[in-house]
């Protein structure tokens, strides 16, 4: 497959398209592309992005999807949210582009609870659930929307009066029982001819806004393999999908809910090897997929990023080498990408240092290529950086005295190491 795909990803603002992005962004297959309705973090993410369309359930997304499609070329678009993958995958005979999906039943299903659990009776990995205050027999259970997600209006329940009330809001929820041991999530490849080819569990350490924010991957038991297995016979999945499980006060599972989709922390998952937004397009293109996963131990622990958009314009970086470039004895890492970058974009590069020895050797050493600059110049003691910065340039020194220098002669913009971050440019 020589071409590359053109992949739209929908709503791109979403954790779940986040590990899209980050799962697709080096293949040599796939030319992202992002669509939004609001504006977001999805604008520092997508080199190319497309905001203002109308909301999942507003009139007018389809239309606004299809010119998207029309003009860009679009292959197939990534649904990126639950709402989402479901009027998608209603109505993708509308749509101008494949969709990235599973059978339309097992979507309606898997997106509320309660149809969930109707199509899966019997099973005996089910918690126990009613559908009425009547039908409770005891207390504390465990409440939550039917159709909802990230762990919104969940919540424990420790009294009847308290359940009347909350169903009383209008909103139709599931009723379980209270499940008080450990809960995980179980990443799953089923592959273009229904075999269930991947069950790879993960912890759920620490939960923000409902996504798993630290998280370990484990080996699966036979209880995880034979739900796995069941689910994969019962639903008709097409690529990544999971499911999350809880242990009842006995320490055995039940399923929390199961959804045919991208996860947003599936990157535990890609990073012992297995890329499943990518095995989910190989799905679509008709290949036969292996799957090669490494055995070692890991954790994911996820944070807060900052990314950033500036208004400046420049055509030159003053770069300085002692603990700039080179900070205790090892390469700026954060440092160089920029440098790289800048260079990939056709800025000029140039070191600038008062380093006691030559810089040629010391570059070698660190096995930084001098080819990086154009020009490589090492300043004779008193000799004043300033002369030799061009207009229309950036500085970057550790040094704030150096910096007050340049700012102040040149009126230009500098930067300390802490602000590299400002420069970096995510998109792809």
């Amino acid at each position: 497959m020589a071409e590359k795909k053109n992949v739209l990803v929908f709503p791109a603002g979403t954790e779940i398209a986040f590990e899209i992005h980050q799962a697709l962004r080096y293949s040599k297959f796939v030319r992202l592309f992002g669509a939004t309705s609001v504006p977001c973090h999805a604008e520092f993410v997508f080199a190319r992005c497309f905001g203002g369309l109308p909301f999942v359930n507003e009139p007018g997304l389809i239309e606004a999807l299809n010119r998207i499609i029309d003009e860009n070329g679009i292959d197939y678009l990534y649904p990126a949210h639950d709402s989402a993958l479901l009027r998608l995958t209603r109505e993708r005979d509308r749509l101008h582009c494949a969709v990235v999906t599973s059978d339309l039943e097992t979507v309606e299903v898997c997106r509320d609870k309660n149809k969930t659990y109707t199509f899966l009776a019997g099973a005996d990995y089910l918690p126990l659930s009613w559908r009425s205050a009547d039908a409770v027999p005891a207390y504390p259970v465990f409440l939550k929307p039917a159709v909802g997600q990230g762990s919104q209006g969940a919540r424990r329940i420790d009294s009847r009066s308290a359940l009347e009330e909350a169903l009383g809001d209008g909103t139709d929820y599931a009723i379980c029982e209270y499940l008080p041991g450990e809960e995980f999530t179980v990443d799953c490849f089923t592959d273009r001819h229904g075999a269930l080819r991947l069950v790879s569990p993960r912890s759920r350490e620490r939960i923000r806004a409902g996504i798993a924010v630290r998280s370990r991957p484990f080996p699966a038991d036979e209880r995880v393999r034979a739900i796995a297995e069941d689910l994969n016979r019962r639903f008709s999945f097409n690529g990544a999908w999971f499911f999350q499980l809880k242990q009842n006060a006995a320490g055995d599972c039940r399923l929390l809910e199961c959804a045919p989709r991208i996860a947003g922390t599936m990157g535990a998952t890609r990073n012992l090897g297995c890329n499943l937004p990518l095995l989910t397009l190989y799905n679509h293109w008709g290949y036969d997929v292996e799957l090669l996963e490494n055995g070692y131990g890991e954790l994911l622990d996820r944070a807060f990023i900052s990314r950033f958009a500036t208004d400046l314009s420049y055509e030159n970086v003053y770069v300085d080498f002692d603990d700039t470039l080179i900070v205790d004895g090892a390469v700026n890492a954060e440092l160089m990408r920029f440098l790289y970058q800048a260079r990939s974009q056709g800025k000029k590069l140039y070191l600038l240092s008062r380093h006691s020895t030559e810089l040629l050797p010391e570059l070698e050493r660190y096995a930084v290529s001098p080819a990086l600059f154009t020009e490589i110049r090492r300043l004779a003691p008193g000799e004043d950086k300033v002369g030799f910065i061009r207009p229309d340039s950036i500085f970057i020194d550790d040094s704030f005295a150096e910096r007050k220098r340049v700012k102040e002669a040149c009126g230009i913009p500098v930067f300390d190491l802490d602000m590299v971050e400002s420069l970096l440019d995510w998109k792809a």
